[in-house]
């Protein structure tokens, strides 16, 4: 069954709606990182030791390039973890709307006008498409 137009435009005001109640947010990913201090004397430098306590990160591209923030407290990561998880939610959203705008953009009819290109719109219309490929 199609959807009916006012319908999809009630479904669009009301994801619009929810974007007003995002958070803070931010996006990128947490992970731990397990190290070896480089201390010659260090437990961390026997043959079979783990290393130091894993570190957490924050980590994301910025520019190009991948950059790492390090976590310093639980307080930090739950307030990380909380922002990630709202711009998970932001990317839903944003998906939804615009599989909504798709529905209405397919099912708006067509204004009626002239069933032909005029001599100025051709042109332009041939500039815009040349100009596109680089000519």
């Amino acid at each position: 069954m199609l959807e009916s137009l006012d319908r999809l435009e009630a479904q669009r005001t009301r994801i619009l709606q929810q974007f007003q109640n995002l958070g803070d947010f931010r996006h990128g990913s947490i992970c731990a990182v397990s190290r070896r201090c480089g201390k010659p004397t260090c437990h961390c430098a026997k043959a079979n030791d783990v290393g130091h306590e894993p570190q957490l990160r924050w980590t994301r591209k910025q520019g190009g390039k991948t950059v790492a923030e390090t976590i310093s407290s639980p307080a930090a990561l739950r307030k990380t973890n909380a922002e990630i998880a709202e711009f998970h939610r932001f990317r839903e959203l944003n998906a939804e709307l615009i599989a909504v705008n798709e529905k209405i953009c397919h099912l708006r009819p067509v204004e009626p006008t002239s069933a032909h290109w005029s001599v100025e719109e051709k042109k332009r219309l041939l500039r815009s498409i040349n100009r596109s490929r680089g000519r």
